[in-house]
């Protein structure tokens, strides 16, 4: 009974602080938007961007031929809004394929890489020169600025890759028994300085979906949807995600849907 006085006094003190805690999370994370805002000026993806469009239009490998016949759902070297429609189907290989993949797909099969190769090293290290993977992705990325997010879910195909990113998105997991739902399935949730968007919510959902790939300031690189994905996996501390797997993707096409009427704007920049 003598501890209670004490007691309300730690639970008072607790109330009387917690709204200045909010207030001083919201300074931070306004500071936090207003450095971006800074550096999205001259956002050094734009160099890669650059890179990427040179690759497209290149004639390159064992066919000696450019990338502007490749379909990216829209028709054959048609660039402009795609990525904001993937991921989707595709009839030629009878399967959902996000950007990546379709990038593989097409570097293959138009001009004659070894699909081996194109998929061994995918991601840069930090600070180092942007893949070619990752300088294609920018491009195609930059074409669909202030489209609108339209990710199909007409084909049973479609349909059923987003039921397994749904699954894949609540499933827990690993020495933590993590899920990806575990920081995106909830309001006011951060992780040190970093606010974790609700995935499941449309507005953080699309806000989430419509920056990314992004510029990393604190890795000297650009990162895709892709390596945003397999870095997640990596801190829940689950095995690695294989590049293009149609894990990887059916996650993104959840992703997608859930962001659907959002307005593009990557490649953005990123602490």
């Amino acid at each position: 009974m003598r501890r209670i006085p004490a007691l309300l006094a730690v639970a008072a003190a607790i109330g009387v602080a917690a709204p200045a805690v909010r207030a001083q999370q919201g300074d931070t994370q306004a500071e936090i938007e207003r450095y971006r805002e800074m550096l999205q000026d001259g956002n050094p993806a734009e160099l890669t961007v650059a890179r990427g469009e040179d690759m497209w239009k290149q004639k390159r490998g064992p066919r000696q031929a450019s990338l502007e016949r490749c379909d990216l759902g829209k028709g054959p070297g048609v660039v402009k809004g795609a990525y904001a429609e993937l991921p989707r189907y595709f009839a030629d290989t009878d399967s959902v394929m996000d950007l990546e993949a379709r990038l593989v797909h097409c570097q293959a099969t138009l001009q004659g890489f070894d699909r081996a190769e194109l998929v061994k090293k995918p991601f840069s290290g930090t600070a180092q020169r942007a893949t070619d993977n990752e300088a294609l992705v920018a491009y195609v990325v930059d074409q669909s600025r202030g489209m609108t997010v339209n990710v199909p879910q007409r084909h049973p195909k479609e349909i059923e890759a987003y039921q397994r990113g749904q699954k894949i998105f609540f499933f827990r997991g690993g020495p933590y028994d993590f899920s990806c739902a575990s920081c995106h399935g909830e309001d006011d949730k951060r992780i040190r300085l970093q606010d974790l968007p609700n995935l499941l919510k449309k507005q953080p959902a699309q806000r989430a979906f419509t920056t990314w790939p992004a510029y990393r300031v604190s890795q000297g690189a650009l990162r895709t949807m892709q390596w945003r994905l397999n870095d997640c996996f990596r801190q829940q501390r689950f095995p690695e995600l294989e590049f293009i797997s149609p894990a990887s993707i059916d996650l993104i096409t959840f992703l997608g849907v859930n962001a659907q009427g959002g307005k593009m704007n990557s490649p953005a920049i990123k602490r």
